[in-house]
Order: C-alpha cells, then sequence, then structure tokens
C-alpha cells in the first residue's frame, strides 16, 4: 500500500465550495486511476489507463469562480465504465495528464483502437473536386 502512495503522479478529493471536504478521494499512477469512496465503509475502484476511450471536462461558473471542474471518462472497462471526478482543483491540467499517460500506456501496451469515420457522399464528392481545383 506504502508503494502505491509513493508512485503517484496525481491525488485529490471532490470538493465542497473549493475545500477538500469530501471522503471520495482520486489518485493517478502511470497505469491506473483511483477512485475510493467512504470513511467507514470505503470503496476503493481503479480504471485501466490503457482502456479509456474519452476524456472531457465541464466548468460551470460556480465551478470556475472556485477554480474546480469536472473530468468525465469513458472506458472500455466492465465494472466502471464512465468515471466522473467531481469538483477536482485544475481540471485542464489533470486532463492533460490523464490524456498523456493513456498514450502512453496504449504505446507501450501495443493497443490499437479504431475509430470508425462515417464519411458522406458530399464528402467524397468534396474529396474529388479539391483533387480537381489543383490541376
Amino acid at each position: 500500500m506504502a508503494n502505491k502512495r509513493t508512485d503517484l503522479l496525481w491525488s485529490d478529493r471532490k470538493r465542497y465550495l473549493g475545500l477538500p471536504l469530501s471522503f471520495t478521494r482520486y489518485s493517478l499512477n502511470e497505469d491506473r486511476l483511483f477512485l475510493s469512496v467512504g470513511f467507514l465503509n470505503i470503496r476503493d475502484d481503479e480504471l485501466l489507463l490503457y482502456r479509456v476511450r474519452d476524456i472531457n471536462t465541464k466548468r460551470n461558473l460556480w465551478q470556475r469562480m472556485l477554480g474546480v471542474g469536472t473530468v468525465t471518462i469513458v472506458s472500455s472497462d466492465c465494472t466502471q465504465p464512465t468515471l466522473v471526478l467531481k469538483n477536482i482543483k485544475d481540471p485542464i491540467t489533470v486532463k492533460e495528464l490523464i490524456h498523456k499517460q493513456v498514450e502512453d500506456q496504449k504505446i507501450k501496451r501495443r493497443v490499437r483502437v479504431n475509430e470508425i469515420s462515417h464519411i458522406d457522399d458530399d464528402d467524397v464528392d468534396d474529396l474529388d473536386n479539391d483533387d480537381s481545383d489543383d490541376t
């Protein structure tokens, strides 16, 4: 357990009015994102970073005034497909840190993600017209 604490790249708590007055704790190490909720009964969960599919942030007016925001992580994890880091300090920096670690882990594990893009017939015509304009 002590080894996990020394390897952390980031940790924070869910904040109320900008203060860490919560028993919801988040932390990140090289390959996993951890969630711990509770005081007497504690629930621990973790997300392997190579399974992350999307990361986004949301900051409403009150969150911006208090310097906090929410980071939402969508993954292919069976137990927790959507992990929400609520009211964390400096959410943009945290999002970028998680993104960097996700990319590093995908490269390290040689995970290939196929994205399906939809091309309409109009888009194909536009591509053909772009080639004809060069001549």
